[in-house]
């Protein structure tokens, strides 16, 4: 029996081949995007849950400042780790990291390295988490300060195919021993880095032989180290960060504006420690995206079949006049559905294995379709299985119900229910349509308003590097480098201007507020740094580099305004430990992802904190720039390799998830608008077919060719109409919500809309007009005749 439904099955295809491989198109493409999805989905929320003891680690940060000034910092002090250890109960473990930006340059043999994913680390972060270590003891992972592990990957370009442990590596400052391998650290881990050095080297050369006389134990003033606490269950998080809290006031009395964060590792990918959500929002878009992907692809098949449902009702009449049971045609008509999903699943998979490279370089990810993994079976599993039972039952519940003689007496016709179920799913296919293609404009939009908009500096043909040991001659290589050929100006700071890292609440003014912090960027800079950026001097004056300006500052328009100094040059001004007094003011300007508004900051000159190096080029000679920083390199860093970036480069960094999304967000739109007007197509076909007669005689009668097209054409113009109307209020709230995620972002422009409606209808136009034409150019006398 079953053999038999699936041959009649079978030939149903092929007698109907053109619908079907519309049917088939439409499913294929529908699970293989709608899959590729999910399976993005499912990478971001696995994150970290790797972990046997992903639930019990929490990492730890900060709420700081005051007022408008407050933020989280995800950087603690070293010491509260081991007191958390030593005075809360709960805490059984932890583990400390920091970035280890003091050793990069590294030796073996012939072969030399510049490494900048490298960290310090606590030894239990081999017990703690589950990072496998190859070779070496997770117990016991350093033998001593100058150990380090390597991931396996790093491990073969140092050592090839041999065995690392024992081996030595040289840096410039010193020799470490590979005591481990550790496997490389996953995809979907929060931790990724390339080398581990063992902390206490860290705390080592931080502070042997300081002069305040701090210790690991004692400074809590810098906020440099990324905290994981494991805990045990028993006690509320908010009692322990109030105990962590108290630890730390104890110490150092005067953080009063600080508060401890514990956020659960599973939540740190895609929300922040004050419960905020930082990626979990474009998670739940591309999560509807698939969704609606896979029920415009189920519209499709449900929409041809049930309009199909007529030119079948002699078949099904006669089944059941020779003794077919309801059930038994129910069946017949769910393995047409299996048996067209079998097909569409394969083709599916195959432009999966197709689309995988192109969808992991646009998303940023490095998915593997591997059908060894149980994860890709869920997925596949679920959603197959999903829209194979949405889209199946209606149709076969439909066509198994004709009333036999009804039918062979031909009185069946579409009932209102089915022709207004019909014209409902293809409202959605092109509400759908319409939200995706406005979301795209928007998000485009969006993108370009943050390329345009001023960012009170100049950005252009700027390339810029740390300048290691060029920073002892820095006089000498400005000087040679302004006698180049298409150098038109040198500067130098310690932070990149695209993005100023440094942060402090540790300021002081006239007028400070008892209990007040202001969170503060600071940038070391020269007299020449503001002209060559063009920032713009609101009062005041600049540096002259001159002894007498390391007690001077320059502060931005927001600093003035928050800390609310009226007059504010020649006034007091405190920055750590130095007392100065302000000596200019500069109009804001953007040092941060237009996300975030402009935050206080302040210019101070400090010579021996600028290692980092500015170089203005013309544009046209921007190799021979290149070129005479690389001569200017070698001449002093010999042994390191030249590596250099244009700011703007990093300042498009800063917007590679959005540029992703945008991206995203145009295929997807494009393949929405694709499967739906396979379905379109395929039902201006069916019009077509069924209203031949009809055609025929309005010919007859004289009918013009553009009237048959717009007899044909204008139901599903008015369906297209009603779903841009329907769109239009979904578009606009769903993509205002995303805008509110920018500081700086556009007015929202009415005309998105109306172009994304034009669209979705001259698209569906073309799709219609081509059957209605074809329909409309027929010999009146074949019409006529057709049955």
């Amino acid at each position: 029996m079953i053999a038999n439904y699936f041959k009649i099955a079978w030939r149903n295809l092929l007698n109907n081949s053109f619908y079907s491989l519309i049917n088939c198109l439409g499913l294929s493409i529908g699970l293989a995007v709608g899959i590729l999805i999910l399976l993005w989905v499912r990478d971001e929320l696995s994150f970290d849950r790797f972990n046997t003891q992903s639930n019990s680690i929490y990492k730890l940060e900060n709420r700081v400042g005051t007022g408008a000034s407050q933020q989280i910092w995800t950087g603690t002090v070293a010491p509260i780790a081991g007191f958390a250890k030593r005075e809360v109960p709960e805490v059984k473990d932890a583990v400390r990291m920091t970035y280890n930006g003091a050793y990069t340059l590294f030796r073996y043999k012939d072969k030399v390295f510049n490494e900048e994913n490298t960290f310090f680390a606590d030894p239990t972060l081999f017990t703690m988490f589950d990072y496998k270590l190859i070779q070496g003891d997770k117990r016991k992972p350093f033998l001593d300060n100058h150990s380090v592990i390597l991931t396996e990957t790093t491990a073969k370009r140092y050592f090839g195919t041999t065995g690392a442990i024992g081996k030595a590596i040289t840096s410039d400052k010193a020799t470490f021993t590979v005591s481990g391998v550790v496997e490389d650290f996953p995809e979907n881990s929060s931790i990724k880095c390339d080398m581990v050095f063992p902390i206490s080297l860290r705390f080592r050369d931080v502070y042997t032989g300081r002069a305040d006389g701090k210790t690991m134990d004692s400074d809590f003033t810098e906020f440099d180290y990324t905290t994981y606490l494991l805990l045990q269950p028993g006690r509320p998080i908010q009692d322990i960060a109030t105990a962590l809290r108290n630890i730390h006031l104890r110490n150092k009395p005067d953080d009063t504006d600080l508060t401890y964060l514990l956020q659960a590792l599973p939540n740190v990918h895609l929300y922040k420690s004050d419960g905020k959500e930082q990626g979990i929002e474009t998670v739940r878009m591309f999560s509807i995206i698939a969704l609606l992907i896979l029920i415009i692809a189920c519209i499709n098949y449900v929409n041809l079949s049930t309009a199909r449902s007529l030119l079948r009702s002699k078949e099904v009449s006669m089944r059941k006049i020779v003794g077919a049971a309801r059930i038994q045609l129910f069946i017949q008509f769910l393995v047409e559905t299996v048996l067209l999903f079998s097909i569409a699943t394969s083709l599916a998979v195959l432009f999966m294995y197709v689309l995988m490279p192109f969808f992991n370089q646009i998303s940023g990810k490095k998915l593997v379709l591997d059908f060894t993994q149980p994860h890709i079976w869920q997925v596949l599993g679920a959603t197959i299985m999903g829209t194979l039972v949405a889209s199946s039952i209606y149709p076969a519940m439909l066509l198994s119900s004709f009333e036999p003689l009804k039918s062979l007496k031909g009185k069946v016709s579409a009932g209102l229910n089915e022709a207004m179920f019909r014209k409902t799913l293809v409202v959605i296919q092109f509400t759908v349509s319409v939200i995706l293609i406005a979301g795209t404009l928007i998000i485009s939009n969006q993108l370009k308003y943050i390329r345009s908009k001023s960012l009170g500096y100049d950005k252009a043909h700027v390339l810029s590097f740390y300048m290691r040991d060029l920073t002892k001659h820095y006089d000498v290589i400005k000087s040679e480098l302004m006698n180049q050929p298409g150098v038109t100006d040198v500067s130098r700071s310690n932070f990149n201007v695209v993005l100023i890292g440094g942060q402090t609440g540790s300021s002081n003014w006239d007028g400070k507020e008892p209990g007040e912090t202001m969170m503060i960027r600071f940038m070391s800079a020269d007299k020449s740094f503001i002209p060559f950026f063009k920032m713009q001097l609101k009062e005041g004056a600049n540096f002259t580099d001159a002894p007498a300006d390391s007690k001077h500052f320059i502060l931005n328009e927001t600093a003035v305004k928050t800390a609310r100094i009226k007059d504010p040059i020649g006034k007091r001004f405190k920055l750590w430990d130095t007392e100065g007094t302000i000596i200019g003011v500069v109009k804001d300007f953007h040092f941060a992802s237009m996300k975030q508004k402009i935050e206080p900051a302040v210019f101070l000159y400090d010579p021996g904190n600028m290692s980092r190096i500015y170089i203005k080029t013309t544009g046209n000679d921007a190799k021979k720039a290149i070129a005479a920083a690389e001569s200017v390199w070698k001449k002093f860093n010999a042994d390191s390799p030249f590596q250099y970036a244009f700011l703007d480069e990093a300042f498009n960094s800063l917007y590679k998830s959005e540029e992703q999304t945008g991206l995203l967000f145009n295929i997807f739109a494009s393949i929405a608008i694709l499967i739906s007007c396979l379905g379109l197509f395929g039902l201006a076909t069916y019009t077509a077919q069924i209203r031949t007669k009809e055609i025929g005689v309005r010919k007859v009668l004289g009918s013009s060719l553009a009237g048959i097209v717009q007899l044909l054409a204008k139901d599903f113009v008015k369906l297209v109409f009603v779903g841009i109307i329907i769109a239009v209020p979904i578009a606009w709230y769903v993509m205002n919500k995303w805008l509110q995620g920018f500081a700086y972002r556009m007015d929202m422009p009415w005309w998105v809309f109306g172009f994304a409606g034009l669209l979705a209808l001259a698209i569906a136009l073309l799709t219609i007009s081509f059957q209605s034409v074809k329909a409309a150019l027929m010999d009146p006398v074949k019409s006529l005749r057709s049955e």
